[in-house]
């Protein structure tokens, strides 16, 4: 039976030990703060919105959160980011994703300053990223290699197959794993003969957001699968990437949906915004 990598022990483990680093930083004068921005009432954003503001009082964390009405023009968010950007209590900024039709997402991202961009999201970080001279990583890729670390596998030398290209997941997961001297393997749903690829890998990420797109006999025996998809089926149950049943007789070690990568990513958001406290006061 696979080794569960759960994502909730790990994220209370890193929240305890940035809630230490938080009181030392502060009394060096040094205070993390987080200004959280959401617009609209998007069900799903205001449980990520909540669960943010509630891990940065589990770290003592300062934390603003704007929640701005749907009709909210994008002169008027862009005003608010430029206002953030310039204020001293404020370390990092999140534009809560997806923003209403009628304000362009790219925008907004390249608004926030990159030091303040705590979702590594603006085009600087992304390009810091691909080097790998940064100071900030994407939230979910950075929980992803906490959790390949949990399992005890070394990256280094390792077959790593990452299914999906997202900007905010595949992209940069990849990139992570490359610095960490992985081999790696970008996949994604158009991929030929995804079966024999995904089959190699030692360590292999789901991120193509298709439920149970994963089966159990599309993995090697023995490797760690780590699964980012987050899934809501018709009987109102979620579900991830990989078909978990089949996946679990197989893998080595494995993450299970919900309460595996999730609570990573909001405790990596964290990491990143006490980070960009002490990246904002080295300026």
């Amino acid at each position: 039976m696979a080794k569960l990598l759960m994502g909730k022990e790990v994220s209370a483990r890193i929240k305890n030990e940035l809630r230490e680093e938080t009181e030392k930083l502060k009394a060096r004068g040094i205070n993390p703060g987080l200004a959280v921005i959401i617009v609209g009432e998007d069900p799903a954003s205001q449980v990520y919105v909540r669960n943010k503001e509630r891990a940065c009082e589990e770290c003592g964390i300062y934390s603003e959160k704007y929640a701005l009405p749907e009709e909210t023009t994008q002169e008027e968010l862009l005003r608010l980011i430029d206002e953030l950007n310039h204020k001293e209590c404020i370390s990092g900024i999140l534009v809560q994703l997806p923003v209403p039709k009628h304000i362009d997402e790219k925008t907004v991202i390249e608004a926030i300053d990159p030091k303040k961009d705590v979702d590594a999201f603006h085009p600087v970080n992304v390009g810091k990223i691909m080097v790998g001279n940064y100071d900030f990583v994407p939230c979910t890729p950075a929980g992803v290699m906490e959790l390949i670390k949990e399992s005890g596998v070394d990256v280094s030398g390792k077959e790593c197959v990452v299914v999906g290209r997202s900007n905010i997941v595949g992209k940069p997961q990849a990139m992570l794993l490359l610095h960490q001297n992985g081999t790696v393997t970008i996949c994604h749903s158009r991929t030929k003969d995804l079966a024999e690829k995904t089959k190699r890998a030692d360590i292999l990420v789901a991120a193509v957001g298709i439920p149970n797109f994963i089966k159990g006999d599309m993995i090697k025996e023995g490797a760690v699968v780590i699964d980012v998809g987050i899934n809501r089926m018709p009987d109102k149950k979620l579900c991830g990437d990989v078909e978990f049943e089949t996946a679990e007789k197989v893998a080595g070690a494995i993450t299970p949906v919900p309460g595996g990568v999730g609570p990573m990513t909001v405790a990596m958001l964290m990491k990143n915004t006490v980070r960009a406290a002490m990246v904002n006061k080295s300026r």
